[in-house]
């Protein structure tokens, strides 16, 4: 972990997780401008329904639909492909039939996409998506690229300065962040919704730096809890570092 201040000698200090470094920090709850002009209107409110029906981050759901057909716009969205997945989230037919329930349609079809946004949504709530997202995205699709992938999408439609990549996201691959750095990001990016609270440390509210103390725990590393001692605790970045995934950023009143 490296960490950078402004407004030295402040008496307060506010942690901001970097959760992508080439996409700028996320949080907000609200669609991005990329979101609302790439997500189909009726795709990003079942996304919306789906995440709140099943306490999961929407922009989640909605990269993982990106990844899979890009929103349904794929011309074989509806053919089996050689794995025979199908459909607008790409669903193998018996893990289809495992999770169909979800949309309460009594007749639930793979090709349509409120039974396979639904389905989706049920799958990633039951792999615990909200406390181990990467493994989560992973169990869904066996590939470390896809899982880097859904949360690039899922950073750029949560925040509010994320664009995409002139010629696409593969004309300018995110880099991996490495493990724990991953893991400290893909925690973050599973509470986004969650509400502020003052003091909170999760699951069901969280604060600025018990949302940076929580991401840490769940890769493996303890900080301390409020914002000054974790600003102590690590290293300062030398002036002009470019800023990394999992760096915190730390700034105050004056």
């Amino acid at each position: 972990m490296k960490t950078a201040l402004a407004g030295a000698g402040s008496l307060l200090l506010l942690p901001v997780l970097v959760i992508a470094a080439a996409l700028g920090a996320t949080g907000q709850s609200e669609p991005s401008s990329t979101a609302l002009s790439d997500i189909p209107a009726a795709y990003l409110a079942l996304y919306q329904q789906a995440a709140t029906e099943f306490a999961i981050p929407w922009q989640l759901l909605a990269a993982i639909g990106k990844v899979e057909t890009d929103h349904g716009r794929n011309p074989d969205t509806n053919t089996p492909n050689a794995d025979g997945a199908q459909g607008p989230m790409q669903f193998l037919l018996a893990t289809f039939a495992a999770y169909s329930w979800a949309s309460g349609s009594p007749a639930p079809n793979i090709d349509d996409p409120r039974d396979a946004i639904f389905a989706a949504a049920a799958l990633l709530a039951t792999n615990n998506v909200r406390d181990n997202p990467r493994q989560a995205i992973y169990d869904y699709n066996h590939a470390d690229w896809y899982v880097n992938d859904v949360l690039a999408w899922a950073a750029i439609y949560a925040s509010q300065t994320g664009q995409v990549p002139s010629g696409g996201l593969e004309a300018a691959p995110i880099a991996d962040p490495g493990p724990i750095a991953g893991a400290v990001v893909s925690y973050a990016l599973a509470q986004l919704g969650t509400p502020y609270l003052w003091g909170g440390d999760g699951p069901g509210g969280f604060d600025c730096s018990g949302l940076a103390q929580a991401a840490y725990h769940a890769a493996g590393i303890t900080l301390p809890r409020t914002a000054q001692a974790q600003y102590d605790a690590g290293p300062v970045l030398a002036t002009g570092q470019p800023l990394q995934a999992g760096d915190l950023v730390f700034f105050g009143t004056d």
